[in-house]
């Protein structure tokens, strides 16, 4: 019979390691060799049962520093409540393990104050079982409650949960910033198609991610489906640029308007809106327009802003007269202070 390996190597933990890294070492490792994700594996079967068996004893302080101290030789005299060292069976020389006793007090003992259920002396393990939210605890929300390792009464193994699923979806910019209903197609292992409509809430980002419930993978042992998670991917608009809740946008207004004054028409996420330009506004000057951002997710009477960045046009090809007529602005700009005089000068 081969050497037992060190429990530390068993479970690909270091000496040093705390009881939270050890419990989470044995939940990732129990879960790939259950025997329920691995039918018909007796590799994998010898792997479950070597990282429980290393389990149980890094779990327990009084074992572990027994362990520490001796080894595997520190067990070999009581090994018998644990394991029938001799067994065989035909399983090709694998060790078999056996329990004596009260099963409730063995499984309290490995996996502590988890284990529920009452039992009296000599009821062995059919009268005991682990509750549903202790076994997610143990391993982390991919079981449900049935009898452990399909020994109890009921017959059942572990109940797993379904993987969850991810996929992308595309909505455009104002979609994202509305909300939509979209549907969206889904190929199947089997090849099947399934349509599934999706309602996009008003003002998510790019990068979040809509859950469906049961949309996933489907569970074993009458676990509970996996999710669909829907990255979303908002598209660009033209003109348009979002930051959180606020939006930027700019607007070119002419060189006159802008020493003058007037109006200026500026697209918002809903319509044209129209803005006061004051006399002299000089270009880079930014225009807030209160609540024409996005919605808030998570407050639907709370918005962005719109900022509004003002440029300037310089006009260009001038006739003749227009250019005297700037001139003569000119000449009547110098030595009042004006930027324009000065500039010119």
């Amino acid at each position: 019979m081969a050497a037992k390996r060190d429990y530390y190597e068993v479970l690909g933990i270091n000496r040093n390691a705390d009881e939270s890294a050890i419990k989470k070492a044995y939940r990732k490792l129990a879960k790939k060799y259950h025997p329920d994700s691995n039918a018909g594996n007796p590799a994998a079967e010898q792997k479950f049962k070597e990282v429980t068996e290393a389990y149980t004893v890094l779990s327990d302080p009084e074992k572990r520093k027994m362990y520490d101290q001796f080894g595997h030789a520190a067990f070999d005299g009581g090994a018998s409540s644990y394991e029938n060292a001799g067994a065989n069976n035909g399983n090709g020389g694998y060790r078999e393990y056996h329990f004596e006793g009260d099963m409730g007090d063995f499984f309290k003992d490995l996996f502590g104050n988890k284990f529920h259920g009452s039992h009296a002396a000599g009821s062995g393990f059919g009268s005991g079982s682990f509750y549903g939210e202790d076994m997610d605890e143990m391993f982390g929300g991919g079981f449900r409650s049935g009898s452990f390792g399909g020994f109890g009464r009921q017959g059942r193994g572990f109940a797993m949960d379904g993987e969850d699923l991810h996929a992308e979806v595309s909505v455009t910019f104002d979609e994202a910033a509305f909300g939509c209903e979209k549907v969206i197609r889904l190929q199947s292992s089997d090849g099947s198609i399934q349509s599934l409509q999706v309602h996009i809430p008003a003002g998510i980002e790019s990068g979040k991610s809509i859950r469906l419930r049961g949309k996933g993978m489907p569970g074993r042992g009458g676990g509970h489906a996996g999710d669909l998670l829907l990255k979303v991917q908002v598209q660009e608009k033209p003109g348009f640029e979002r930051k959180g809740m606020d939006v930027y946008t700019t607007v070119r207004i002419p060189f006159a308007t802008a020493v003058l004054g007037g109006e200026v028409k500026v697209p918002t996420l809903n319509g044209f809106v129209l803005c006061t330009v004051k006399a002299g506004m000089q270009s880079g000057t930014k225009i807030r327009l209160r609540g024409k951002g996005i919605v808030s997710m998570k407050d639907p009477s709370q918005y962005g802003d719109q900022y509004v960045t003002v440029q300037i046009d310089v006009p260009k090809d001038l006739s003749w007269e227009a250019k005297q007529k700037l001139k003569e602005f000119q000449e009547l700009c110098k030595g009042k202070g004006s930027r324009f005089g000065n500039s010119a000068a």
